[in-house]
């Protein structure tokens, strides 16, 4: 089998922060959609979350990019990477890292300031409603917010070639 063009980005130096993983585009209708690889951790140098707070972020995160006043129409999926250094974002459309980089730094500022009930934990809502950590949550939206996400140059936007 091919290997898929995720597992050809370079583990070992990837750093925090906002990357298009890839564009696909429907031949039959001419759609796009874009990924981002929304990277909170250097993957194999750093702790990964757990699952807890990634739960809390996306069940946060979703939240809020549904409801945007902008961007909910565009949104297909946001959800955690089974590796935990971070989480996908696709959006319709075809779009640059630069050109989210205010939507996510939104949502991790609302992430970061969440106070109240997370939305969508509780028994009929969600298969595993007890798995939730707020103040983890807010600790890696915060660290992701001011050191990643503030200070994003072309090398935090863009994999290494």
């Amino acid at each position: 089998m091919e290997k898929i063009a995720s597992f050809t980005v370079d583990h070992l130096t990837l750093e925090p922060g906002v990357y298009v993983s890839r564009v696909d585009r429907d031949p039959d209708t001419g759609s796009t959609v874009t990924t981002f690889d929304l990277r909170l951790t250097a993957p194999n140098r750093e702790p990964v979350m757990n699952t807890a707070e990634v739960h809390t972020i996306e069940h946060l995160g979703a939240t809020f990019l549904r409801n945007h006043p902008v961007w909910s129409s565009r949104i297909v999926y946001f959800g955690p990477m089974g590796c935990r250094t971070g989480f996908y974002l696709i959006v319709f459309g075809a779009c640059t890292s630069r050109e989210i980089l205010p939507l996510v730094q939104e949502m991790f500022a609302f992430v970061e300031a969440f106070d109240g009930p997370i939305p969508g934990a509780a028994a009929g809502e969600c298969g595993n409603y007890l798995d939730q950590n707020l103040p983890a949550a807010q600790w890696w939206a915060r660290r992701y917010l001011h050191s990643t996400l503030e200070h994003a140059d072309d090398a935090h936007l863009a994999y290494k070639q």
